[in-house]
């Protein structure tokens, strides 16, 4: 096996595709209504101060996690858009697009990122008024806390099961899986053949499942320093100290990733590996050759990139 450290690439399953990410540019490749597959490309671009903030550690989560959701939503949004239009229909989709207020006055980067932040905000608050409720029952803040954290998980779950009932989303954690396959396969240094990245885990380290799990565990600990009570004083500082939570629970994320090949230590990241295994689906070969297609696509681009930028230096 090549010593060679290879690229950490990320991706993010689509309505019927998947995006995948690198150095320089994101790809998304989408099965259409007529099986044809089609691809959605936009250039990697980050401001230099953001640049900059990711490299401090804790604070470039935060960074990662927004920008993240600002490309993940175009690239969501390209697919939802197109996957069911016939080719003979896409002059009418193209009108229809151009006439979404919501994307002219917001954007499509900025609402992913609202979108985001509501949920976010939903999913720390909702526990903490239904923790609140059985405080007759769990009287101290430490009871409080595990009451609060334990509500969350429920939801959390909850949510993913009932969520992956509807077609349309089950289709979407399938994709997920294949996104993992492949890149498990590229990983494992194997040819990205439908054979082999059907063999692959559809289970990753590195997954944003993992991380939002990380976040329900982190919170406790932080939690754990602040009071609960009177219940004002919780909502403030549970609102505080999302953006505490989300630093230290990415860096939890990079931390169990690269232990993930040590014996013992690699059990660190199994609670996230378990989510996973609701938040993705076994794929079928046509949704795996698309993932393999999109991420086929990516390594192309960035080779093209690579070199054009040795050619200039």
């Amino acid at each position: 096996m090549s010593t060679e450290k290879k690229p950490a690439y990320g991706g993010q399953a689509v309505v019927e595709g998947v995006m995948f990410g690198g150095k320089h540019h994101y790809v998304t490749a989408i099965r259409r209504k007529d099986q044809s597959i089609e691809f959605f490309h936009l250039p990697r671009k980050t401001h230099p101060t953001l640049a900059k903030l990711k490299k401090i550690p804790f604070i470039r989560g935060i960074v990662a996690i927004l920008e993240a959701s600002a490309n993940g939503t175009k690239h969501l949004n390209f697919s939802t858009e197109r996957f069911d239009v016939a080719p003979e229909d896409d002059g009418k989709a193209a009108e229809e697009r151009k006439e979404s207020k919501l994307s002219m006055i917001l954007g499509v980067a900025a609402v992913g990122i609202l979108s985001f932040l509501f949920g976010k905000f939903i999913f720390t608050l909702v526990p903490v008024f239904l923790a609140e409720s059985t405080r007759f029952i769990f009287s101290s803040d430490f009871s409080q806390i595990m009451a609060e954290g334990a509500f969350k998980l429920i939801l959390l779950l909850a949510y993913i099961y009932f969520i992956s009932l509807t077609p349309l989303i089950k289709r979407v954690f399938q994709y997920h899986g294949a996104e993992h396959k492949v890149i498990n396969c590229y990983e494992n240094e194997l040819p990205l053949t439908v054979e082999n990245v059907q063999k692959q885990s559809r289970l990753h380290y590195r997954c944003g499942s993992s991380f939002i799990l990380f976040t329900v565990i982190v919170g406790v600990f932080v939690y754990l320093l602040v009071p609960t009570d009177p219940l004002w004083v919780r909502v403030a500082n549970r609102i505080a100290l999302i953006p505490v939570v989300l630093g230290i629970s990415f860096e939890v994320l990079q931390l169990t990733n690269s232990l993930r090949n040590v014996p013992v230590l690699k059990a660190l990241g199994l609670p996230g590996l378990w989510l996973q295994l609701l938040t993705t689906k076994e794929p079928d070969n046509q949704q795996v050759e698309v993932a393999i297609t999109s991420f086929e696509e990516l390594l192309k681009m960035e080779k093209e990139t690579q070199l054009s930028n040795e050619q200039i230096v």
